[in-house]
């Protein structure tokens, strides 16, 4: 079983920069592809961008394009959402989840919030 440990959310200005972090423990994290989701107060949870196991290929929903990058390194266990020019509509608990099947996220975090004041 994995465990996935969201970590780095916090408050900051809009424009902003936060970095958040996904230890994995309990299989190696080369096993999996990897995701961020995230969800606001009354939304459903939404995909913002996953990675596959090798990290050589990435994808991102269009509202974080050019602003997130997601990345991995598998020799430490962990992933990384690096969230730039930071705006108030991305406020949300960021989850980061993995793949052991390509596409079905079977294995979650509790969760990082992050907020970003206008």
């Amino acid at each position: 079983q994995v465990q996935l440990v969201e970590s780095g959310g916090g408050l900051v200005q809009a424009g902003g920069s936060l970095r958040l972090s996904c230890a994995v423990s309990g299989r190696t994290l080369s096993s999996y592809a990897m995701g961020w989701f995230r969800q606001a107060p009354g939304e459903d949870r939404e995909f913002v961008a996953d990675i596959t196991q090798s990290g050589g290929n990435t994808r991102y929903t269009n509202s974080v394009k050019g602003r997130f990058t997601i990345s991995r390194d598998n020799a430490s266990n962990t992933m990384y959402l690096q969230m730039n020019s930071l705006k108030p509509e991305d406020t949300a608990v960021y989850y980061c989840a993995a793949a052991s099947v390509p596409n079905y996220y079977n294995s979650w975090g509790q969760g990082t919030q992050v907020t970003v004041s206008s």
